[in-house]
């Protein structure tokens, strides 16, 4: 996984200046911590979430974390299992969609760097943004990490949708 991210991040293309701060601070972290993309690494650790459209590319799927309390795209850690970070973005987005047959971009299109609690002295996610898009007449179907699951259009995000999610949704329009 370690070599993957590195790779992943390597040849991604910022989109702007302060992307690609983000990349090389997240290569810096992978540089530093032979450990730094599973969850045990306490200072961060690389995460993979995607953000899954509709088929018509109209609508984003949503959850409302049951522990933030906020909407989010779907993602989080890595697990042993993850061959690659698309590879964790999908299972991602596929636990926690209930959608089968996600059809995962093949870059990320963002990077985000947020403070989380993983650790009780504090730690920080790395974030690795796909986007996926589900296939036509999808149903989701809420799993036990979300209060609630829903799609929205793109310009018409809930309350309390952070910052972070509006830069995604953004770099996620066709």
């Amino acid at each position: 996984m370690h070599s993957d991210a590195v790779r992943v991040l390597s040849s991604w293309t910022a989109p702007d200046a302060e992307q690609a701060r983000v990349r090389d601070g997240f290569l810096d972290h992978l540089a530093a911590y032979p450990d730094g993309t599973w969850r045990e690494c306490v200072p961060g650790h690389i995460t993979a979430s995607a953000l899954v459209l509709d088929s018509s590319r109209s609508r984003v799927l949503l959850t409302l974390h049951a522990k933030i309390k906020r909407w989010l795209q779907l993602g989080g850690h890595c697990e042993p299992g993850d061959s690659t970070l698309a590879a964790a973005a999908l299972r991602e987005a596929t636990e926690e969609s209930g959608i089968p047959d996600l059809v995962l971009e093949p870059e990320p299109v963002r990077l985000d760097r947020h403070a989380v609690r993983c650790h009780p002295e504090g730690s920080w996610h790395l974030d690795v943004q796909y986007v996926a898009v589900a296939p036509p007449g999808a149903r989701a179907a809420l799993s036990d990490e979300s209060d609630d699951l829903r799609w929205f259009p793109l310009d018409a995000l809930p309350h309390p949708a952070d910052e972070a999610l509006r830069r995604l949704v953004s770099a996620a329009r066709p």
